[in-house]
């Protein structure tokens, strides 16, 4: 059965100027959270969020269901998987770059189909597969404990 997910934006004023709000989420997990151009193009963001962060929580979150999944299907569920996801957003071109890392503590496993594994979850995770448009997708995958 096929789900949908909606979120809900206002924004107001001009993109240098202005400023948003995600007003809601079908779960409401999320809550209100204020985005603007500064946070998606500068370092400063000021406890402002921005659409790569968002961006960078989804795909982080969804490889790590995918690997999960694919280590657990191979007879090697994780003891604990930390992953993170960094988005670079180059204004006037968009998203360039995602970097995937995930850590892994896995019984029973050897760090090379580890490492295979995490790069199949890369490449099948669903975000990832949305997100095929980005000119470059990296993994570090480390075995660790």
């Amino acid at each position: 059965m096929a789900t949908e997910r909606r979120a809900e934006v206002r924004w107001q004023g001009s993109l240098m100027e202005g400023s948003g709000t995600i007003v809601s989420t079908t779960t409401g997990a999320i809550g209100e959270q204020a985005v603007s151009w500064p946070a998606r193009s500068t370092d400063d963001a000021g406890g402002v969020t921005s659409p790569e962060e968002l961006i960078a929580a989804a795909h982080a979150a969804c490889f790590s269901m995918a690997l999960s999944h694919a280590l657990a299907q191979n007879g090697h569920a994780p003891e604990e998987l930390r992953s993170s996801a960094t988005v670079t957003f180059q204004p006037g071109e968009g998203i360039t770059r995602i970097a995937l890392t995930v850590e892994g503590t896995v019984p029973g496993i050897d760090g090379v189909e580890f490492e295979e594994t995490a790069q199949a979850a890369k490449e099948n995770c669903p975000v990832s597969k949305a997100l095929a448009a980005v000119p470059e997708i990296s993994l570090e995958a480390q075995l660790v404990g």
